[in-house]
């Protein structure tokens, strides 16, 4: 039912786009999507408090009629449920009564301005472009009217489910159509599942330097509710540099119920640290790869530079060292980089890398498949670092799943949750872990309502590595898949920390038919398959020749 409603209204939301850029757009509509939510949500509470007001046999029963209204109007019953408090010439009956109006634009901007003053926890968070978008004459309120049909209902947890899921497929949908620009602010889904399920952020603090529009943060709620734990388990540190892109992740936490610090403001995470204290318990990241201009020359001697000072021209040893810094001692860090990061040796990723491996921080290492991400063809890789191993001292897991993706578009790859399960599970037997093992991350999109954390149907990777999982949850290294590696093995190899290197190739298993036997069948079958292309190319020919051309 909602994967319907989703595409519906993506389908509605994409046509009035008319030639509008993806990139501009999509503030526009997620706006709405989320003023929208929160006008709901505040007209739930409010007609929920009503007929307790009038309950005889409720707590909050009133027998007095003027004081039924006023107590209405106070914020603390609002704010006791998580409600932003909406005032009543913001709230969507208004906006929606408005929507044929030539000025909506300006009266959805003046909307934003009143909601952002009554509730401090939004404020620089709504983004104030509408009387300015530049849609032909009557689209802003053809686009008011789409988002009027999502009905969130009364029920304020099924209501946040129903409005996660729609605006999180809609910025699917927009990273999709931006291509290159859109991997900016969205990582697939299914590499964030992967990170989260592998490193389970079951408690503490959760840290994204580079956070998007929060998605890592939307997973990590998602796995403390699958392990019978709730919100708030987990505080929520995040920073970005990109103003646009910081707002669409308060706005995607803040439609969640979530907590969070992402800043005071936008910001560079390497120049203007807004955590500079911050010791988390589990870092997850997608750093833009490879960025050259990363370079001020107030980062000489910083003290994030433990391992050695990343060179100016890549930032990739330069995200990896913050993270490092800013993990507690039993802290656990999941980052997305380029492949080239576990070969490089140009200036001193090298060196960098080799006294992260002596110092024995690096604990996994997975190879990705190609075509996961809109925004790049590079081939990535996930990095799993710790601070203080507490098992596998002097070992590191390499796994290479660059077989295990499967095609879900012509141009797009994903791990289905069979194989993120596999991974996750691998790395748990590895390192003699429960949490985690059984983890399959809730699906954002398509789901069974009567089942929340059912799996949806995905088609079967297009590998001859099964994805079935770690046999008695004991570690095993299986070649083709995973192994582990002692850091003096490593040490032989350059410190080079690419899994195809030490995983091997896959076993082929034997069917005992002798060399000649199967050598003469393969023989005599090239043969047919030959003298076949030889037929096919004379009947070309003939055919070619019937209409005058001869080659």
């Amino acid at each position: 039912m909602i994967d319907d409603i989703k595409k519906t209204l993506w389908a509605t939301a994409d046509k009035l786009r008319a030639n509008m850029d993806a990139a501009e757009y999509k503030h526009l509509v997620l706006g709405l999507i989320f003023v929208k939510y929160i006008s709901d949500t505040f007209a739930a509470r409010r007609a929920e408090l009503g007929r307790r007001f009038a309950d005889p046999k409720d707590d909050y029963y009133l027998d007095d009629a003027a004081l039924f209204a006023d107590e209405l109007e106070d914020r603390d019953y609002y704010k006791e449920v998580n409600v932003f408090w909406v005032p009543e010439s913001a709230r969507w009956e208004a906006l929606r009564a408005a929507a044929k109006q030539p000025d909506i634009g300006k009266r959805i901007d003046d909307a934003l301005t009143v909601i952002e003053a009554e509730n401090p926890k939004l404020k620089t968070i709504l983004d104030k472009r509408y009387a300015r978008a530049q849609l032909p004459d009557g689209k802003l309120g053809e686009l008011v009217d789409m988002v009027s049909t999502i009905g969130f209902g009364v029920d304020p947890g099924k209501a946040r489910d129903v409005l996660g899921q729609v605006y999180e497929y809609f910025l699917g949908q927009f990273a999709s159509a931006e291509g290159k620009r859109g991997g900016q602010f969205y990582t697939p889904a299914s590499i964030v599942k992967t990170l989260v399920a592998v490193l389970a952020p079951h408690h503490g603090k959760v840290y994204d330097p580079c956070c998007g529009s929060g998605g890592m943060f939307v997973q990590s709620e998602r796995f403390i509710e699958a392990h019978g734990g709730k919100i708030g388990d987990v505080a929520i540190f995040g920073q970005e540099s990109n103003p646009t892109t910081w707002r669409l992740a308060a706005m995607n936490l803040a439609i969640r119920g979530i907590d969070f610090n992402l800043g005071r403001e936008p910001g560079d995470t390497f120049t203007k640290n807004q955590h500079t204290d911050l010791r988390a318990d589990f870092i997850l990241a997608n750093p833009p790869f490879n960025i050259s201009d990363w370079w001020h020359g107030s980062l000489t001697g910083d003290p994030r530079w433990v391992y050695g000072d990343p060179p100016q021209g890549n930032a990739n040893y330069a995200w990896l060292q913050h993270m490092l810094y800013h993990l507690k001692p039993t802290g656990r860090a999941g980052i997305v980089l380029a492949n080239g990061s576990m070969s490089s040796s140009q200036n001193s990723e090298g060196e960098i890398r080799k006294a992260m491996v002596e110092a024995d921080v690096v604990e996994v290492m997975i190879a990705l498949p190609g075509q996961l991400f809109f925004n790049t063809q590079i081939p990535a890789c996930l990095w799993f670092l710790a601070k203080q191993k507490t098992t596998r001292q002097g070992e590191v897991l390499f796994i290479d799943a660059r077989k295990l993706g499967s095609m879900i578009s012509r141009v797009q790859t994903e791990f289905t949750d069979e194989v993120i399960e596999r991974i996750a599970a691998t790395v748990a037997a590895w390192r003699g872990d429960t949490v985690g093992a059984q983890f399959i991350a809730p699906e954002s999109a398509g789901r069974d309502e009567s089942r929340p954390y059912a799996k949806t149907a995905r088609p079967e990777p297009n590998n001859s590595v099964r994805p079935e999982p770690v046999e008695g949850g004991h570690y095993a290294d299986i070649p083709g898949y995973c192994r582990s590696v002692k850091l003096e093995e490593i040490a032989e190899h350059g410190h080079v920390l690419t899994p195809g290197r030490y995983v091997g190739a896959e076993e082929v298993e034997d069917d005992d038919e002798a060399f000649a036997d199967k050598m003469q069948k393969l023989t005599e079958k090239l043969g047919e398959q030959m003298a076949k292309g030889a037929e096919l190319d004379a009947l070309i020919r003939h055919k070619l020749g019937g209409l005058g051309y001869e080659f």
